[in-house]
């Protein structure tokens, strides 16, 4: 079992108006004050002060009545970053602007020679890259090189050097005194198409600084499903998206990707664009190719959206299947292992898997064992490709950086953030690198925490166990990556449970120190011991079902305590 910690707020925040365990939640999240809880766009940093956004202008106006093209990533933020661009650019009335994302596995990641290539084809004068570019070095000289200008804007971290782009926006550029590092690829793309609309309606284009606006919606999409930190300029981006959505002013591929997954628009909150959106945009480009996706985004037509939408859809049921068998055969190779016997990075590898899915993979090992881990998967080339996934105290970034400089040349290519990165190799160097990788974890991160503990935010009152509260809670989000949902444990007497789905429990549960019964569901748990007493962790969520809204647990953890009393 996991232990639970519960978490303890630095200091006390000074939040009127709340009452105590909503103050304790937010201040155990780092919140210090009543503003860090305003999401008003009012709030959000001033779009200049994003380095370098006024030259972007510049360069972006030097090409207006040119060919420009938008070159993206395979994922949901470059989807969305990439919709963003071209719905903005065309509201703009710029005349001449498509898009290319690259296909995972005819050209890799990023603004490589052969993408630059079919964009010197098409005529392109001007490159945007989103979401990708920053370690694009050989893509860039060669744009330069065939005369094509290139501004590069992304979130991934540089490396000491940077590509010959024309203008680099990127929050984390070395000396960059911008707020918030964390702005997903589509965050620093409104604020570039932000900074354009007020350019534009500066220079006479009357209402183009309220466009970017518009499409808040893809903002929040690509923000949340990049799993980037929710600090108080990510939240505000998320929440205003959100409340857009909420109203009814959405883009039609993003409605009827809701409708497919049989969500709610009208109640949706960010975990919806995190676990029924974003994972049917990602299937594109983890199986096929994105721009289905894009496509999606980009139609204003409702039945070409729910077209899109269906087959989505049927490429992420593809997906599903796939990854479960990818899953079966990673966890059986660490189940051979005991816990005293696997090491710090876990490295898994099959010759037969599927390099569009081993981040899921790496990312289900990960919640298994608790550690660092890298799944890799062929190339088709005589290499591998993996994808890491980290944990809190360990950088997956700066690690592979580190084995890099013990050892240059062992990876080929790396790159990405401080809980994912991305690396390619040759297949004869595996071994070797995963020795070095569990040396640096060893040597950089001794103090790290595999244990798994799950995070609590106490024992939540047996009168607060309501439909009331759940609400209330969803109504303070959003919620996500560095600011969790919150999370509670405690002791209930199990009066009812069945298996649902093949996989899943559920159960009638009732606290122990009195108060009324309540529905909870525990994914993947069938299996788990519920007579009697049982420590739940838990989350409190809204349950809607055929339009009626009940307040139910949503269980990570169970474990025994005592046997039924009387």
């Amino acid at each position: 079992m996991r232990p639970i910690i519960t978490r303890n707020p630095k200091r006390t925040a000074a939040l009127g108006g709340l009452d105590d365990i909503l103050a304790r939640l937010f201040a155990c999240r780092g919140v210090a004050s009543e503003a860090e809880l305003d999401y008003a766009m009012k709030q959000l940093l001033p779009i200049r002060s994003l380095e370098h956004v006024a030259d972007a202008v510049d360069l972006v106006l030097a090409h207006r009545g040119r060919r420009i093209t938008v070159v993206g990533d395979f994922d949901v933020d470059g989807a969305t970053s990439t919709a963003l661009l071209m719905r903005c650019f065309r509201r703009f009335g710029f005349p001449n602007v498509d898009y290319l994302v690259p296909n995972r596995f005819d050209f890799g990641y990023g603004l490589s020679p052969p993408i630059v290539d079919i964009a010197a084809k098409q005529g392109t004068t001007l490159i945007i890259t989103v979401d990708n570019g920053i370690s694009s070095f050989d893509g860039v000289a060669r744009a330069r090189e065939l005369g094509i200008d290139v501004l590069v804007t992304d979130h991934h971290l540089p490396a000491e050097s940077l590509p010959d782009a024309n203008v680099i926006v990127n929050p984390n550029l070395s000396g960059s005194d911008f707020g918030s590092r964390n702005l997903a690829g589509v965050g620093v793309a409104f604020y570039v198409v932000a900074a354009l609309g007020r350019r534009l309606e500066e220079d006479g284009v009357e209402g183009a600084s309220r466009v970017p606006l518009d499409y808040l919606d893809l903002v929040a999409l690509g923000t949340v499903a990049d799993v980037v930190p929710l600090d108080h300029n990510n939240r505000i981006l998320v929440s205003q998206g959100l409340k857009r959505m909420r109203a009814g002013f959405v883009v039609p591929g993003i409605r009827a990707l809701m409708a497919v997954a049989d969500r709610d628009v009208v109640r949706m909150v960010s975990q919806d664009l995190g676990f029924a959106v974003g994972p049917r945009l990602n299937a594109a480009g983890r199986l096929e190719d994105m721009g289905v996706g894009i496509e999606c985004l980009l139609t204003d037509s409702d039945d070409a959206a729910m077209q899109h939408a269906a087959a989505l859809d049927a490429i992420n049921r593809e997906r599903r299947d796939i990854e479960q068998t990818m899953r079966d055969q990673a966890f059986a190779y660490v189940e051979r292992m005991s816990t005293s016997d696997l090491p710090d990075c876990v490295c898994v590898y099959d010759a037969s898997w599927h390099q569009g899915v081993v981040g899921l993979v790496a990312g289900r090992v990960r919640e298994r064992c608790h550690r660092p881990v890298v799944a890799f998967a062929s190339d088709g080339d005589g290499g591998l490709k993996g994808s890491m996934r980290s944990v809190p105290g360990v950088h997956a970034r700066d690690l592979l950086e580190a084995v890099d400089t013990v050892q240059p040349g062992l990876i080929t290519k790396f790159g990405g953030h401080a809980m994912a990165a991305g690396l390619t190799l040759p297949t004869a160097h595996l071994d070797e690198f995963g020795r070095l990788a569990n040396a640096q974890v060893q040597r950089l991160y001794s103090d790290a925490d595999f244990s798994g503990a799950i995070q609590s935010d106490g024992e939540l009152p047996a009168g607060l166990l309501s439909l009331g509260f759940a609400r209330q809670l969803r109504e303070h989000g959003p919620w996500g990556s560095g600011f969790p949902e919150p999370q509670w444990h405690g002791n209930f007497h199990v009066i009812d449970r069945r298996i649902v789905g093949e996989r899943h429990l559920k159960l009638s549960v009732r606290p122990v120190d009195g108060g009324q019964a309540i529905d909870a569901i525990a994914f993947g748990q069938a299996d788990a011991e519920t007579r009697g007493v049982v420590e739940l962790a838990y989350r409190l969520d809204v349950n809607a079902f055929r339009g009626v809204e009940r307040a139910q647990l949503v269980v990570e953890q169970i474990r025994p305590v005592a046997a039924a009393e009387g």
